[in-house]
This record gives C-alpha cells, sequence and structure tokens, in this order.
C-alpha cells in the first residue's frame, strides 16, 4: 500500500547582508574602525570625509535629471537609478541628527611603551658577573626558562638534559646548582625562584634584618604550610611571640610580590585599552546619552564613479568594454549604498539599545549605588525597542559606556532576580554587592563562614542559601572564611 504525505515547513534564512549587519553591530568601536577601513580599500566606489560635498549638492540637480534611467537594451543590465547612488548618500542624514553622537569626533590614538622584554632584561644583568662560557651559557638558558611570573617551574635534572640534548653543553647538577644562585640574585627580587615559598623567602633575605624580618623568614622556612592555612594560634604557640609581633611579622610577608615577572614594566605582553561606545552624562539632574563620534564616519558614492557614468551616458557609441565597465560600477555603488545604510542601521541599533539600558537602569546611572541596578535580563530591551534578543546581546556584550562612575561593560549590568521577603524583585548584583559589603566589614579575626552570612541576608531580607551564598561569594573572587582570617 502507497502512502502519500505532504509536509511544509516554515525555515527563516538570513540573506548575506543581514549577517554581515549583524557582524557590524557587534563589532566595538576600535574593530569598527578597522571593518570601515578594509571596506573604503576594498571598494573605490565609496569615499569617505568632507572633500567633495559642495560639489555633490551643486550638480545633485543636474545629475538626477541625466540618469533619471537607462535602457535597457542599450546596456544588457538592470536599470540604474543613480538618485538611489548619490543624492541620498551624499552627506548622511544620521551625522547631521541631535544628540547621536560625540562632539569629540577627533580620533586619538594611545601610544604604547616600548622596551626590552622581560628575558632581555635579566641577560643584561648577567654582564655584571664574571662568568666563564660554561656559566654564561648555562644562565641564558635558565633565563630562557623563566615565565611570565617570574619562576622557573623545572627541575634540575630536566634543564640538565635539555643543556645536553638541545644546546650541547654538558655540565653538572652542582654546577646548574650554583647558576641558579646567581640567577636568583638578579633583579627583580624573587626572579628565578622555583616556588612561591622560595620566592618570598629571596625577597626577604634581602632586606635589612628587622626582627620582624628575621620572625617571616623562620616561618615560612619552617611553618609553610600553617602560615598558608592561617592557623595563627599554632604560630604564636611555635614561636612562642605575641600577637603583635606575628602580626609584624606577616605584615612584611603580605607586603612581597607573589608573581616578580609580572611587575615588570618592559613586559612584552601588551595592555589592552578600553574605547568607550558611548557616554552618559548627568547634565541639569537629567541623564545624556552620546554615541561615540568614531561611530558615525562620513560615507558617500566616490565622485569619479558618478563621472564615470556620467561618459557613459554622453558617449554615442556603446561598446562591449563600455557596457562592462557600467556592469562593474553598478555592482560596487550597490555594495557602496549597502554599506553606507548598514552603517547607519549600526548606529541606530547602539543608540536606541544604549538608551533604553540607560533609562530602564536610571536609578543606578544617578546615583552610581550598584544596589539601585534593577533585575534586568536580555529580552526585557528587547521588547523596549522592539529588537531581537540577540541584536540586544550583540550591543551588550562587546561594548563598553563611559559613565561618571568608570568605563563598564555593559553586559554588566544585566542580571537574574529573586524575590525578597516583602515578595519584591531584587537583582542578584544588589545581593553581591551586599554581601561584599558585609565581608568587607566584618571582624577579620573572626570571619563570617558561609552560613552566617547566608543568615545574615536572611535577616536583611534576601532568603538565599548557603550553596548560594557561596557561589556568589567565589562570583566575587572572595576566599572561605579560614582564608580572610587576619590576626
Amino acid at each position: 500500500m502507497l502512502k502519500q504525505q505532504l509536509n511544509f515547513k516554515l525555515s527563516q534564512k538570513l540573506s548575506p547582508q543581514q549577517i554581515q549587519l549583524m557582524k557590524l553591530i557587534q563589532l566595538p568601536t576600535q574593530a569598527f574602525e578597522q571593518r570601515l577601513k578594509q571596506e573604503l580599500e576594498e571598494n573605490p566606489a565609496m569615499d569617505s570625509g568632507k572633500d567633495n560635498a559642495d560639489d555633490y549638492d551643486s550638480d545633485a540637480s543636474v545629475q538626477d535629471q541625466e540618469y533619471d534611467d537607462y535602457d535597457n537594451d542599450q546596456i544588457n543590465a538592470e536599470d540604474i537609478n543613480i538618485d538611489e547612488y548619490l543624492s541620498d548618500d551624499e552627506i548622511p542624514t544620521y551625522r547631521t541628527q541631535a544628540n547621536n553622537y560625540s562632539g569629540d569626533d577627533d580620533e586619538k590614538s594611545v601610544p604604547y611603551a616600548s622596551g626590552t622584554s622581560f628575558n632581555q632584561h635579566l641577560k643584561t644583568q648577567l654582564n655584571t658577573f664574571r662568568l666563564n662560557e660554561e656559566e654564561r651559557s648555562i644562565a641564558e638558558f635558565l633565563i630562557g626558562s623563566v615565565d611570565e611570573s617570574g619562576y622557573i617551574r623545572r627541575s634540575i635534572t630536566d634543564i640538565l638534559d635539555d643543556l645536553a640534548f638541545t644546546q650541547n653543553v654538558y655540565t653538572t647538577e652542582e654546577k646548574i646548582s650554583e647558576v641558579f644562585e646567581i640567577v636568583q640574585q638578579l633583579d627583580p627580587a624573587g626572579v628565578g625562584a622555583t616556588s612561591l615559598q622560595e620566592c618570598l623567602l629571596l625577597q626577604l633575605r634581602r632586606k635589612e634584618p628587622t626582627i620582624p624580618i628575621i620572625l617571616a623568614i623562620r616561618i615560612l622556612e619552617k611553618s609553610f604550610e600553617q602560615f598558608t592555612k592561617k592557623h595563627y594560634q599554632k604560630l604564636l604557640h611555635k614561636f612562642d611571640v605575641n600577637e603583635e609581633q606575628l602580626k609584624d611579622a606577616i605584615l612584611e610577608i603580605e607586603r612581597l610580590n607573589p608573581k616578580p615577572g609580572s611587575s615588570y614594566s618592559g613586559s612584552t605582553k601588551m595592555i589592552e585599552h578600553v574605547v568607550p561606545d558611548f557616554a552618559i552624562r548627568i547634565v541639569d539632574g537629567a541623564l545624556e546619552l552620546t554615541l561615540n563620534g568614531r561611530n558615525a564616519p562620513e560615507l558617500h558614492v566616490s565622485r569619479e564613479y558618478s563621472n564615470m557614468l556620467k561618459g557613459y551616458k554622453d558617449s554615442k557609441e556603446k561598446s562591449k568594454s563600455q557596457k562592462d565597465a557600467v556592469l562593474f560600477i553598478k555592482q560596487k555603488l550597490d555594495a557602496a549604498k549597502w554599506f553606507i545604510e548598514a552603517v547607519k542601521q549600526r548606529q541606530q541599533t547602539l543608540f536606541v539599545t544604549m538608551n533604553a539600558i540607560m533609562h530602564y537602569q536610571q536609578a543606578y546611572f544617578l546615583s552610581g549605588d550598584e544596589r539601585k541596578l534593577k533585575p534586568m535580563i536580555l529580552k526585557d530591551i528587547a521588547d523596549m525597542i522592539d529588537m531581537d534578543v540577540s541584536t540586544v546581546s550583540r550591543v551588550a556584550n562587546s561594548k563598553y559606556v563611559d559613565t561618571p562612575y568608570g568605563t563598564k561593560l555593559i553586559k554588566e549590568f544585566f542580571s537574574e532576580s529573586m524575590k525578597n521577603t516583602e515578595g519584591e524583585d531584587v537583582s542578584t548584583r544588589e545581593i553581591k554587592k551586599i554581601l561584599e559589603t558585609v565581608i568587607n566589614e566584618e571582624d577579620k579575626r573572626k570571619p563570617l563562614t558561609d552560613e552566617k552570612l547566608a543568615s545574615i541576608l536572611k535577616e536583611k531580607g534576601y532568603p538565599i542559601a548557603r550553596r548560594t551564598v557561596a557561589k556568589y561569594r567565589e562570583q566575587l573572587d572572595l576566599p572561605v572564611a579560614r582564608l580572610r582570617k587576619k590576626i
């Protein structure tokens, strides 16, 4: 028996242009500028700047008359209406709209400091030691093994084998240990250590041997594990000192740098500079939003390309090469027109989305108090501006806003909600802020356990479980009670 069945399937596919627009919206300011530069280089039919704006204004009516239509038989292509390519895009209207771009349109470049690498800095210091050829080879190999934090995390046996196989240097473990001590004399203090304990001791031994320093060295040498676990009562008993003496010794240890390599200013690691995409200011008690002017470039169709079309129109005989050229010009004009429109849509999308976020979180932006951040999810903003959640996500995930309280990543304003004891929706950000405040104000001699913190939050009207407190505490990068203890 044959069965005939008809299925209907409805699917929605994004056009290449829509995909490109989504990608443009996702780009932060600096990346957008690079994308714009690339498009200008690849499409000669598009120009930037005001150089030809006056010429366009004066010739617009003439162009409108000359290029109203073309004969399909003549060029064997679609009609080309030059109005679509020139009139609307000569001076983009979105550049003249009020309150949507910053008045500070000058592009400012941030210089990066140049310098020698960390390893080169260490190798240069070897010149202050008298080393024979073998010792220098070993020392340079050891320096090459120093990681970003300033440690050498390899055993002497491994180093011995690598020296033989890769450097053709045959030596002994005793000689490597001798050169190790030389490398550990280099600056910054603590470099070349094989462990945190050794790193801290190397730094302490370079200091003037005061009573607190001597006690700190003894603690690290003989009771490092008890120190890391903050078993202060055991330390008081073992070293027969009072609380004040132990406190002074621990203070000396806390002043040390556990990662001496990271403090070197000539490190090759580049610092990322954030360019805010928006700015929010308080003017006469009201919030004012501006979009970074670098997101609103001046774009128009190339004057040269419009002249090429005019030349084709004026010519009496149309050759095949001319027709091919016109088709190429049309393709580039279409691409330029679409990109200019996409830039306009990107700017409008960014501004509308951030404007909705600003008004939704008005209480926070007026006060700077994170406890006033309302619960807000992507759908809340998407519903306000009648856009897709994915569009709001693209704006929030990669954009920064300059506020009176510092530069913030927009996605940080989003948070889930929970109900307090009065049945009101409160932001999880608000709870985290209160939790952080409670921990900062606790007695460090007797820090609060997660169970006690949950009890305190419940008293304040936030009924959350101990495990939730632990999760929020970890998200705030705060250690457990035992590790927050101080003497």
